[in-house]
């Protein structure tokens, strides 16, 4: 359980933790762990035929997702951070200026159960001022085993989902939305981003 002093985001302090425990309580498992990553696994075979299988396959992983800790935290903190009175439509702009912030996350996965549990505390509160949502994964301590195999890995304690406009980014949508109404009201503001279907789209490719 996390401390009420360990949230990095001042305002949001009490909010983190409210945050955490509705998070805790929407954690994939089980058979749902397993549905869920088998419908992420089939978008993604999907999107690299698409594609045309043109890049070696590590390669194209890469372009599709930020995988590990500091790949994860690295796009966030690139990412313009929220403030309230932001409205969705802002979190994904058409165009932008900073070449920095041009990579968006849809959502992270994260493996709830990696050890130590410190490598990832700092994601809530980071993925939370970018309104990011967090898709936690739990497998009797082997959910970071489970992660890995989405990108051809052995472990991947972290996976973020870049925006690509992809049928990955279509059903990870769906994954959030039901998710959605089973958050708590502390728990809304990390999926205030699905009220407007045309952020998931590449900014690269709006006109």
């Amino acid at each position: 359980m996390p401390s009420r002093g360990s949230a990095k985001t001042p305002k949001d302090g009490n909010n983190s933790n409210s945050s955490s425990a509705s998070l805790e309580n929407n954690c994939y498992e089980g058979e749902r762990l397993t549905n869920m990553l088998q419908s992420i696994r089939r978008e993604i075979q999907s999107a690299r035929h698409l594609d045309g299988n043109s890049l070696p396959e590590k390669i194209w992983l890469k372009q599709q997702f930020s995988i590990g800790v500091n790949d994860v935290t690295r796009v966030l903190e690139r990412m313009k951070p929220c403030t309230e009175l932001e409205k969705p439509t802002q979190l994904f702009p058409l165009r932008s200026n900073h070449k920095a912030s041009s990579v968006k996350l849809q959502a992270v996965l994260v493996a709830s159960d990696c050890n130590p549990r410190w490598l990832t505390k700092h994601l809530l509160s980071l993925a939370s001022s970018r309104s990011v949502p967090l898709i936690l994964v739990r497998d009797n301590k082997q959910g970071s085993l489970r992660l890995g195999e989405l990108v051809q890995l052995k472990t991947a304690i972290a996976i973020g989902i870049k925006v690509k406009g992809s049928s990955i980014n279509k059903i990870v949508q769906e994954i959030i939305q039901d998710n959605r109404f089973k958050l708590s009201p502390d728990g809304q503001n990390s999926a205030r981003i699905l009220d407007v279907q045309s952020d998931f789209q590449d900014p690269d490719k709006k006109s």
